[in-house]
């Protein structure tokens, strides 16, 4: 029906001179049910309700449970093929502003040394990301740790993990003032700086993937600490090519739940929103003082990103970001759909002694990268909560997981 649909519209567009309105046929199809494989996906809401219109739920909301309201995951299959596509859908339109379309864009990269320079054109725009390469010592290939605002490269590099770091103030400032390379493509996009900085993190794998042999591309990990945690997030979200996600300290918009607030300074959608409104796209802005209406939260965010590694990092002393809430409510809340997939030992919790954005934090977590990357074991247990324990009370539908396969 989908593909019968486009056809109509170009070939209708063609007689009339006109270009394809994909759009209006986009919401055609999301008023229609869905066909991927043998599942029958439900339709999405189109428009997609507003904050006035969504429940509120005070716990962590059902990731089994359609934007519909109604529909709930049946099976394996269907998580894949129909709900983790609405995630996404729905992360675009109420947080992060909808990713731009890649297969638009031409990149090309060059190289001079370590240094690597990522071209991008698109519609007769262009702009440059310009990275660093730190390859350990040998040969290769070797995995790759994307970073910004600086990690422990020593650590890696001697493990025979390259680290390739770009400046994330070109891409995008962090600020309202939409300059930089990812503006000057998108200016007037209604799209946060997050998501522009996770574009920034692909644009730069798309440069490793043309130039830089000695990095197995397929073994990518990205990170960030606060704010670039946060990114980080949203690069291992909207890029399957990202085999490890690594999000440090990253608090509200992050890995931090938006409904509960343990620790820290008391992060919240209120405040972060009002001393960054730029972070995320104006989709959210609806949602300030009304966070209990978000049909998400932090645990959603990271189950899109199933069945690929993720790693969430968090200072026991972290002063600032809400530890507590990840450790004992998003990471078991998320767990709970990484384990009915299969792939529980994919996602894991680090909880190093240190404060905020803490360097020690990249060690931690290094014997886990490696297990994804190298194949590495590790005898770390990155299901213990220390200090914490699991708050099954706010993610009650864990125990009703849906039973088919």
């Amino acid at each position: 029906m989908r593909s019968n649909l486009f056809v109509l519209a170009g070939l209708t567009a063609a007689v009339h001179g006109a270009p394809a309105p994909w759009n209006m046929y986009e919401h055609i199809l999301d008023l229609l049910p869905r066909q991927a494989g043998n599942v029958t996906c439900p339709p999405t809401p189109n428009p997609m309700p507003k904050a006035a219109d969504l429940p509120a739920i005070k716990t962590m909301p059902d990731p089994f449970l359609y934007l519909d309201g109604k529909t709930r995951v049946k099976s394996k299959d269907e998580w894949y093929q129909c709900r983790q596509p609405e995630i996404l859908k729905l992360l675009q339109e109420y947080q992060y502003g909808y990713y731009p379309d890649h297969s638009q864009e031409t990149v090309i990269a060059t190289r001079s040394g370590n240094a690597l320079t990522v071209t991008i054109a698109v519609e007769g725009k262009s702009a440059t990301i310009a990275a660093t390469l730190n390859l350990p010592s040998g040969s290769g290939p070797f995995p790759v740790v994307i970073s910004i605002g600086g990690m422990d490269n020593k650590s890696y590099l001697n493990a025979g993990i390259a680290v390739v770091t770009f400046d994330y103030s070109k891409v995008a400032a962090d600020s309202n003032s939409k300059t930089g390379s990812f503006w000057t493509l998108y200016s007037g996009k209604d799209i946060g700086v997050l998501t522009a900085w996770a574009w920034g993190f692909h644009r730069v794998l798309d440069g490793i993937e043309q130039k830089v042999p000695e990095i197995d591309a397929k073994k990518a990990g990205v990170t960030g600490c606060s704010r670039l945690g946060k990114a980080a997030l949203a690069a291992g979200l909207f890029d399957k090519r990202i085999a490890v996600t690594m999000p440090m300290c990253s608090g509200v918009q992050g890995a931090g739940p938006y409904r509960y607030s343990l620790s820290g300074q008391g992060e919240t959608l209120e405040n972060s929103k009002s001393g960054a409104g730029w972070w995320t796209s104006s989709g959210i802005s609806q949602f300030v003082g009304k966070s209990t209406q978000l049909p998400y939260d932090a645990h959603t965010i990271v189950a899109a990103i199933t069945p690929r590694a993720v790693i969430l990092e968090q200072g026991a002393s972290d002063q600032f970001t809400d530890s507590k809430g990840t450790a004992a409510i998003t990471f078991p809340a998320a767990k709970v759909v990484y384990s009915w997939l299969g792939v529980g030992d994919q996602l894991g919790m680090s909880i190093p002694n240190g404060g905020h954005c803490d360097m020690s934090g990249y060690a931690d977590v290094l014997p886990f990268v490696q297990k994804v990357t190298q194949g590495k074991s590790t005898g770390r247990n990155y299901d213990d909560l220390k200090r914490w324990k699991a708050m099954p009370e706010a993610y009650p539908w864990g125990t009703d997981v849906p039973k088919g396969q």
